[in-house]
């Protein structure tokens, strides 16, 4: 399906970003994958390569710094001459605060990473992908960049821009043969949701099995998603596939928000 296709994922290294490399990789893709943590991203693209006989390339990037981002695509371009195909925006952070216990540093943080390094990732992609006349741009937002939730002003702030990001840059390039969607997960059964069911817990006192069923029953289907039902959405969105599908944030959660 995305043979002779180059696929750049960030944060790559765990979660969501690891298994939509799998996904790509198993579909004959080539993978570059990036994170902060060099380790991380070294092991994937290692198992990726053996496991698929893929050719893949791993660099470490925060993508909250521009001047990081440049060094990363021009080692990218260089490992895949000059050619990514497709560009998957993942990499991210997730914190709670109330709103007036929310520090700039929090705020800020949240804007850089998530919405900053999306725009620094997307402007250094695209104009390969309008000279070759195809590409696909995934951003990975989340139902909190559709709706808001108490104690998340500064993520779900940052994911609504992903959102208006992607809706805008859509229209514009909808003629070119590349399309800019989203997906809006719900709670995947990640690291960062058990980062998060710890912040209950202390803050709460629930136990971590109460927190997690807490999060459960967010959605009408009684559980969390998986990074590989993630991983088989942003499939479709970057095969020939999912072409007609542009501009938009598809929501995985199972029913939790409803447009």
């Amino acid at each position: 399906m995305l043979k002779n296709k180059t696929g750049l994922i960030t944060g790559g290294g765990r979660g969501i970003g690891k298994a939509i490399a799998e996904a790509f990789a198993r579909e004959g893709a080539r993978i570059a994958v990036t994170a902060r943590t060099v380790e991380q991203v070294t092991q994937v693209a290692q198992e990726l390569a053996e496991n698929y006989g893929v050719q893949t390339h791993a660099v470490v990037c925060d993508v909250a710094d521009p001047a990081s981002v440049k060094r990363m695509f021009d080692e990218v371009h260089a490992a895949f001459d000059g050619k990514i195909d497709i560009l998957v925006n993942n990499a991210g952070v997730a914190e709670s605060a109330p709103f007036v216990s929310t520090s700039d540093e929090l705020w800020h943080r949240h804007l850089e990473i998530n919405l900053s390094g999306t725009f620094y990732c997307t402007r250094a992609a695209l104009p390969a992908m309008l000279e070759h006349g195809w590409g696909r741009i995934i951003n990975i937002a989340s139902i909190a960049g559709k709706t808001g939730a108490p104690y998340i002003a500064a993520y779900s702030a940052s994911k609504h821009g992903v959102m208006g990001l992607t809706r805008s840059l859509a229209l514009e390039v909808g003629a070119s043969g590349v399309t800019v969607n989203a997906i809006c997960p719900g709670y995947v059964e990640t690291d960062m949701v058990s980062k998060g069911i710890e912040r209950i817990t202390k803050r709460t006192g629930l136990t971590a099995e109460a927190a997690r069923e807490s999060l459960n029953k967010m959605s009408p289907q009684n559980r969390m998603v998986t990074p590989e039902e993630v991983a088989a959405l942003a499939l479709l969105l970057a095969s020939d596939a999912g072409r007609g599908i542009n501009g938009q944030g598809l929501n995985i959660d199972g029913g939790t928000v409803l447009w």
